[in-house]
């Protein structure tokens, strides 16, 4: 991995700049692919040309990244067009659009935002509460939509803070979405599994389930985790049979596989994320969060 000093330069590599408290994906397992752009080399003397130029000498790009620049298309703003770039390094890349005046001699980095329409309804259109387990009642005004890994230490906090904090806001619905992080937490898809499998015998099962995980996370590994999820299922009283089967069920795997899907969808890089109302918040951030739950 490049250094983090030079990632935390790039706007593009937003994945690498998040709060220490967050377990971020690295390695091979990758953030969603971006957009594909046109992989030709840019024209000399043309915007994508010049974007690549003043880019590489900003953030110091040499020859061991790999720069992708357009095609550019109009954009919302006249006299502005819309750039996307990506950027890789070091088996991992990321893509963020640049806004270019069509004289290509300003470059405007940052996100445009249409003021006229709401500015979480694209993510509340990708989030879908679905079959996913929740608490609270489900004609709630606010809604927490956590992407948690339940190997993740950063998610084990914010499960205390949410224990702590939703009793005292019986307005506000919880929905978990599984979002294992496989390559850093090995054991993290079997937890996943073996709580989705919890769930399909009562919603009540699987938050007793999910707490037990995390209060267990210490003592569990990639050499027990079978073993331990059978023992937390005994201690809940299900049913072993109905578990053991479901846990070797290629569709629990695939219900997971859903949730991962969604959270690709939404660009989540890092454990945990809720979404509050459409509102982003990663790691577990307790007053942002009651700051979201308090906003009328």
């Amino acid at each position: 991995m490049p250094p983090k000093s030079i990632l935390c330069a790039l706007f593009f590599f937003t994945a690498f700049c998040l709060p220490s408290p967050a377990q971020t994906i690295s390695g091979k397992e990758k953030s969603p692919a971006p957009t594909a752009v046109d992989s030709s080399p840019a024209k000399a003397g043309s915007v994508e040309s010049r974007v690549e130029q003043y880019l590489r000498n900003l953030y110091a790009w040499g020859p061991t990244f790999e720069v992708q620049v357009g095609p550019s298309k109009p954009s919302p703003i006249p006299d502005l067009l819309e750039v996307p770039v990506t950027v890789s390094t070091g088996g991992q890349s990321d893509t963020a659009v640049v806004y270019v005046s069509k004289t290509g001699n300003y470059l405007l980095r940052g996100e445009l935002a249409n003021m006229s329409v709401d500015p979480f309804a694209d993510v509340r259109s990708k989030l879908h509460v679905g079959g996913s387990p929740s608490m609270g009642p489900e004609d709630a005004k606010i809604t927490l939509i956590e992407f948690g890994d339940l190997e993740c230490p950063s998610c084990r906090q914010l499960d205390l803070v949410l224990r702590e904090l939703l009793p005292r806001h019986p307005e506000v619905r919880l929905v978990f979405k599984h979002y294992p992080l496989t390559n850093i937490h090995p054991w993290a898809m079997t937890a996943a599994i073996a709580s989705q499998c919890a769930y399909h015998q009562s919603t009540a099962a699987f938050w007793k389930f999910h707490d037990a995980i995390y209060d267990a996370q210490d003592v569990i590994s990639p050499s027990n985790v079978w073993d331990k999820m059978l023992d937390l299922a005994n201690q809940q009283g299900l049913n072993a049979q109905t578990f053991r089967a479901c846990m070797t069920d290629p569709e629990t795997a695939n219900q997971v596989k859903e949730t991962i899907e969604e959270g690709h969808a939404l660009t989540v890089t890092a454990t945990p994320t809720t979404f509050v109302n459409g509102r982003r918040v990663v790691g577990p951030d307790r007053s942002l969060i009651e700051q979201f739950i308090g906003f009328k």
